[in-house]
């Protein structure tokens, strides 16, 4: 099926949920050829010139026998200069976003690749080391010297003649993290063919045209566990379970609507939000219904970081942005300071902050959410999520569906 740009199909796979294949390496050490090799596509500038890569280039590709995968390309570890470490420090922040890495070793000094192995390890990043170019590299003495260094057998490869290729693939598939294989955004929640009611606001928030990520995506999951699926925007929602023979076993809505679903949902119906499944499904439920908890404590005088995934134009009724500081401002003052940021815009320190509260993700591979919320941890700071704060400001947390919980409403 031919796709137009900007455009997405039920059986699309969103790079967020691909699995996020990192390239590391000195400059001109054949990261770039590696990718095009693994791809059977030119995928990456190769150049003989070191430095050709600039900003992480990212590159959705099938790769059999592993399925959807990205491959990151990154500025060589060694770049010098004041434009070279702005370089290596977009490199470094690709880490974050790392499910599996490939380290290339050449025959120069291994010193920042003992670095960045440091940091791959303290990221908890499966590190596949690899030489490329062994076809014109002295092999037998880089590979001892980086048995004899790191303790690691490297796969020897050659991009130009396709050799150690498969290998390099059988290690990826080995190396994929047990966590990334957690495929369901529902989980247990639902049964194979139960009845299932979902409210979608089709307000200027939705693209024109299409649906929102997270309503896609679960729509298709409802699909394929063969439920009975029923779509609303709010103002229908009377009309549907009217028409509905019996009650939906779960009601998904937007958290927007949260109040005003819970108040009209029969007493039956398990209820919870598309943000409340993706903080499960991309980051850590618990974790953010604990967080949601520092909304009792927050007064006029607290400061709050609101993180969205998305980098769209700010819109009127944005939840991030109008919404979620409305809510908070009617209840604890106007004077209450609160920061937005989008993208991978993200604070290294948090600690002035009361409250963090991320959205659902859906953009976000679960690696890179996961890293902002060990960073609040570790710094002490609470940190939730839209849909779970929406419910506890709207005073229902305790009373919806979450994920894992087990709990059925």
């Amino acid at each position: 099926m031919i796709q137009k740009r900007g455009k997405m199909s039920l059986n699309d796979t969103p790079r967020a949920n691909r699995l996020h294949i990192g390239i590391f390496g000195k400059r001109n050490s054949g990261k770039s050829s590696l990718i095009n090799a693994l791809t059977g596509h030119n995928v990456a500038l190769v150049s003989e010139h070191a430095g050709t890569t600039t900003d992480p280039v990212y590159k959705s590709m099938e790769l059999h026998p592993i399925g959807p995968v990205v491959f990151i390309d990154t500025a060589g570890f060694d770049d010098s200069g004041e434009l070279g470490k702005l370089r290596v420090s977009r490199a470094k922040d690709v880490i974050r976003k790392t499910d599996v890495a490939l380290l290339l070793f050449d025959d120069g000094g291994l010193d920042p690749e003992k670095a960045w192995l440091q940091s791959l390890k303290e990221a908890d990043v499966p590190v596949i080391p690899i030489i490329n170019k062994s076809d014109i590299m002295d092999r037998a003495a880089l590979e001892q010297k980086v048995r004899m260094v790191f303790g690691m057998t490297p796969i020897m490869v050659s991009a130009a003649e396709k050799s150690g290729l498969d290998e390099v693939r059988r290690a990826i598939d080995h190396c994929i993290p047990e966590d990334f294989k957690r495929e369901k955004i529902l989980g247990d929640m639902i049964g194979k063919g139960e009845t299932v009611l979902l409210v979608m606001p089709q307000d200027i928030q939705a693209p024109k045209g299409r649906l929102i990520l997270p309503q896609v995506q679960t729509i298709r999951e409802l699909l394929d566990n063969k439920c009975i699926t029923v779509c609303v925007t709010a103002d229908k929602i009377a009309g549907a379970l009217e028409m509905l023979r019996e009650d939906p076993a779960l009601i998904i809505t937007d958290s927007q609507c949260f109040q005003l679903v819970y108040d009209m949902k029969p007493e039956k119906s398990a209820l919870t939000s598309f943000s409340v499944l993706f903080a499960a499904f991309k980051g850590d439920i618990e974790t953010y219904t604990e967080g949601a908890e520092a909304v009792d404590t927050l007064t006029e005088r607290s400061r709050v970081l609101i993180a969205e995934a998305c980098t769209h134009a700010p819109l009127e009724e944005d939840i991030g942005r109008e919404q979620i500081p409305r809510k908070l401002r009617q209840r604890y003052g106007s004077g209450m300071r609160i920061d937005v940021v989008s993208g991978s815009d993200f604070p290294k320190d948090l600690r002035k902050y009361d409250l963090v509260i991320q959205c659902g993700s859906c953009m976000f591979n679960r690696k890179y959410t996961m890293s902002r919320i060990e960073q609040a941890r570790m710094q002490g700071v609470p940190v939730s999520n839209y849909g779970v704060v929406l419910a506890k400001l709207a005073g229902i947390l305790d009373k919806i569906t979450l994920p894992g919980s087990g709990q059925r409403v």
